[in-house]
């Protein structure tokens, strides 16, 4: 199958295991912390376009990379700035992902209200919102289509995983 997407954003969960006083990583540029608002720091590294929040508890949530190994590249700058106020990580980080959110172009015209008529799992309401909402069956994938062909993909936590809902989108789009 030829590549119709591409990666534009995973969110994953980050377990440092230790401590971590967000009050000294308040030094470094293009961080953020306001306690009153909101119990996380901002920790941006704006050349990536990845940003973390890093809570006291050593709890992370990273967003913003298109790859796995932009997480990891990006983790370890986020490590050696956590050395820098006297955090030691003893262990190795425990990164999940959560979520990958790819977007792409099935380069053909969708009849979406025939695909709503047709297809079961489908929400769609143009008065409201102009793509319909696809919900593959027995998955946490959930797919955004538009007339013009372009697609939006959630809920996968394997780029793999967006390639075979592509394929039982296809096949479903296909048939209808």
């Amino acid at each position: 199958m030829v590549k119709v997407y591409r990666v534009e954003n995973i969110v994953a969960s980050i377990s440092l295991r230790t401590f971590i006083p967000l009050k000294k990583l308040k030094r470094f540029q293009d961080t953020q912390y306001n306690p009153e608002q909101f119990p996380g720091l901002v920790f941006r590294i704006k050349d990536m376009h990845i940003t973390f929040l890093v809570f006291g508890s050593g709890k992370l949530v990273c967003t913003g990379s298109r790859s796995r190994d932009a997480i990891d590249k990006a983790l370890k700058l986020l490590i050696s700035k956590l050395r820098q106020v006297g955090v030691n990580i003893k262990e190795k980080p425990k990164i999940e992902i959560q979520n990958i959110v790819a977007s792409g172009n099935l380069n053909r015209v969708l009849d979406l209200n025939k695909i709503a008529y047709n297809v079961d799992n489908t929400e769609y309401n143009p008065e409201q919102f102009p793509g319909l909402v696809y919900k593959l069956a027995d998955s946490r994938i959930t797919f955004l289509l538009f007339g013009t062909g372009k697609i939006v993909c959630t809920g996968a936590k394997k780029v793999s995983e967006i390639d075979e809902a592509i394929k039982a989108l296809l096949s479903v789009v296909n048939a209808k």
